[in-house]
């Protein structure tokens, strides 16, 4: 479930500590909320805080200073996830912690800049002729002038 970990440090059956790409993420800077949930579960949901909310305080994390840059561009100075998908709040933290680790390392990874294209001949040729189409067309709908 927690692919991509190296670290030996265990948070809810997902190890946290150092992810892929050299971001190291410590306990103290998670904080952990909990809260009822709506959706499944019957009469139980009324009463087990169940949904989960997980804040990452991104000033406590390390890494290198572009990644870090990277990071705190997409999210701020936190990185919020709740999840309220599953009826147990041991199965909540365990796809809170697996997609807070997932962002961290989408939004980790160097962006590939896009290189321009320029349009091929052929296809300037087209739109040039549908343009002087167009054009002989509306001009045939305007009044001519008696001489």
């Amino acid at each position: 479930m927690c692919t991509n970990i190296l670290a030996n440090r265990s948070i809810w059956g997902c190890q946290l500590t150092e992810l892929k790409r050299r971001v190291e993420v410590p306990p103290a800077a998670l904080t952990w909320r909990f809260s009822k949930s709506s959706g499944p579960g019957g009469q139980h949901v009324n009463t087990s805080d169940s949904r989960v909310e997980l804040i990452c305080d991104l000033s406590q994390i390390t890494a290198e200073p572009a990644v870090l840059e990277r990071i705190t561009r997409r999210f701020g100075n936190e990185l919020r996830v709740a999840v309220s998908s599953q009826r147990s709040q041991l199965q909540n933290r365990k796809v809170a912690m697996e997609r807070l680790i997932n962002q961290l390392e989408k939004s980790a990874e160097v962006p590939h800049n896009r290189r321009p294209t320029k349009p091929t001949w052929s296809s300037v040729q087209k739109r040039l002729d549908h343009k002087r189409q167009a054009s002989l067309r509306k001009n045939a709908r305007r009044l001519k002038p008696e001489e």
